[in-house]
């Protein structure tokens, strides 16, 4: 057989099952992400934003106990030595996106930036780019596990979403600095859309480690 065919956890499946539990909180987490930055353009009331909130935080603590059931079990079952260390770098640096995520919205929700109406479009469409390049990620570890040759089929979209959003997020600071609102609002939405377009740039670190992690285990 193979050997790039064969499943990381071919052997225990339910340190697996596990591991698909931890990328689906991922996933869901750049869902609801994206959906918060919806609810928090619209929000007339906070309604929809706080519930966005609460979901972003249970998916956060959801993954850290997630993470740690499998980092347990990678000890106490004495699973994929050769790789382990891989691994748990890797659901490090995925619960990472996860906070970041949830840090993020939790400081829309401190601050209060006040985006014009005008830059609410491209806001939208940096928090799509943002979303999508997270899932990408996501999708490549889920490979990472069961068919390591097609990684690469979803390592070049996360470069893709990441590139979008960087040009999302200049976009919109060119439109804030040239526009007229006082230079401490400028710096205030710039740190935002910088904090936003930061988590793409977190999904392209991840991806590039994963590019190492599957160099390694084909070899």
């Amino acid at each position: 057989m193979d050997k790039s065919k064969l499943r990381l956890f071919h052997t225990t499946r339910e340190v697996e099952m596990h591991f698909d539990s931890f990328l689906d909180t991922v996933s869901q987490g750049g869902i609801a992400f994206r959906s918060a930055i919806g609810a928090y353009l619209d929000s007339a009331g906070n309604g929809d934003l706080v519930a966005k909130l609460q979901q972003l935080n249970e998916l956060e603590h959801k993954g850290d106990e997630l993470r740690r059931q499998v980092e347990h079990e990678l000890y106490t079952l004495a699973l994929i030595p050769d790789f382990r260390g891989d691994v748990l770098s890797l659901l490090e640096d995925l619960d990472c996106l996860l906070n970041v995520m949830e840090e993020t919205m939790v400081a829309f929700d401190i601050e209060r930036p006040a985006f014009p109406q005008e830059l609410h479009a491209d806001l939208r469409q940096l928090a799509e780019g943002v979303s999508m390049a997270v899932e990408s990620t996501v999708l490549a570890s889920r490979a990472f596990l069961r068919d390591i040759q097609s990684v690469r089929d979803h390592l070049h979209k996360v470069m893709f979403y990441e590139k979008d959003a960087d040009r999302a997020s200049d976009k919109l600071k060119r439109a804030v600095f040239r526009s007229s609102m006082p230079l401490a609002e400028k710096l205030h939405l710039r740190r935002f859309i910088d904090a936003i377009d930061h988590i793409a740039d977190e999904s392209e670190d991840v991806a590039d480690w994963l590019a190492i992690y599957t160099i390694k285990r084909l070899d």
